[in-house]
């Protein structure tokens, strides 16, 4: 499975309930419609009508999800219809007093769907409400009478219930983030070089295959830039491969600072780097190119007292549409060893005595080189 398509379904916030609450809403409605049709055939119409306007409730929120996948709204009309018809089990004492032996359904569904504080703060409000409903004298309102050790019984259990539910939802939302944090990490490796914090190879191929078929619907230039740096191997023999990777961690931050935020600039392996240059026409990559030659070669790299200078050789390529992606890295190939076998140091092809073709595409040709 793709780690993005993982890593957008964990940061979903609605990830959780997202299947579920249909569900309930579903089984919510077949229950208590079959319910509220043996309370009419038993002719005790009241309850028949209170299980029919709860199951018109689930209903309703089954209908909120699927015509408008609105997860709030659906998840807590369901929630709150259950609690409904717990406070009338508890008020009427249902089937020979057995009503208030339901109420332990709403502590795991009130935090699966609310999350631990929310939920927890609704099944406080919910046994208040249950208590109240209990303890409240039968000559003030009349209700289905309960032995005060049978109140207190099902108050404690239901507690203990709740406890329960917590420690799980708690549980397994540590093991949610847990999951979300190696997602993230995953991510990362899958797409950022670890060293130099630049995208990876996997990462450019991407982008690259994307803005090609951008450049190609809109008719807009890309050109690429292959850079390798010069005698890398000495500098790895001379000072340790610490230090090699102490140039290369330079050298992003400087090619980073040369790029327009449009631009990329990858690690395409070893010492090599890739620049992608979106709506830019080979020339005018060619003045980036100037620009990151000089800045490299104005910068020292400070290795445990040390001060290594590196130079880089480019070869520059523009798509035209017509080539793959292979072709046109495989052109930029070309013309960068052919700036390597020249000297080293320097770019190809050369376009000193060019100037861009495209008014609008010149964001390189006053750069300070």
């Amino acid at each position: 499975m793709d780690v993005q398509s993982d890593k957008n379904t964990l940061e979903r916030e609605d990830y959780r309930p997202l299947q579920v609450v249909p569900l309930f809403a579903l089984v919510g409605l077949s229950l208590t419609g079959i319910m509220g049709g043996v309370a009419f055939v038993n002719q005790t119409y009241f309850l028949a009508s209170t299980l029919t306007l709860v199951s018109c409730f689930f209903l309703i929120a089954y209908y909120v999800f699927n015509k408008y996948n609105n997860i709030t709204l659906s998840s807590a009309i369901s929630l709150y219809s259950l609690c409904i018809l717990m406070f009338y089990l508890v008020f009427t004492g249902g089937v020979e007093n057995t009503g208030p032996l339901w109420i332990y359904v709403v502590p795991p569904v009130s935090l699966f769907f609310h999350g631990l504080k929310r939920g927890l703060i609704e099944i406080v409000v919910f046994i208040i409400f249950c208590a109240a409903i209990m303890f409240i004298p039968t000559d003030f309102v009349v209700h289905a009478v309960y032995s005060i050790e049978f109140k207190l019984r099902l108050i404690y259990s239901f507690l203990t219930i709740t406890f329960l539910s917590a420690l799980y939802e708690y549980s397994r939302n540590k093991a949610y983030h847990y999951t979300l944090e190696l997602s993230n990490k995953y991510q990362e490796l899958a797409h950022v070089d670890t060293l130099t914090q630049l995208s990876n190879r996997r990462d450019a191929l991407t982008l690259l295959k994307r803005e090609q078929s951008r450049a190609a619907r809109s008719k807009e230039k890309l050109s690429i830039i292959l850079c390798d740096v010069d005698y890398f191997k000495k500098v790895n023999d001379l000072y340790g491969h610490n230090a090699g990777d102490a140039v290369l961690i330079e050298l992003a931050k400087i090619f980073t600072s040369s790029i327009r935020e449009q631009d990329c600039v990858a690690r395409w392996g070893g010492e090599e780097f890739l620049f992608i240059l979106p709506g830019t026409v080979a020339e005018n990559a060619y003045h980036l190119a100037e620009k990151v030659l000089r800045n490299v070669r104005s910068s020292l790299v400070n290795y445990e007292g040390e001060n290594i200078s590196v130079t880089v050789s480019m070869g520059i390529e523009q798509s035209n549409g017509n080539r793959t992606i292979d072709e046109i890295i495989s052109s930029a190939d070309k013309y960068l060893y052919q700036a390597k076998n020249s000297g080293r140091n320097q770019i190809y092809p050369k376009y000193e005595n060019k100037l861009p073709s495209v008014i609008d595409e010149k964001p390189y040709q006053n750069m300070n080189v």
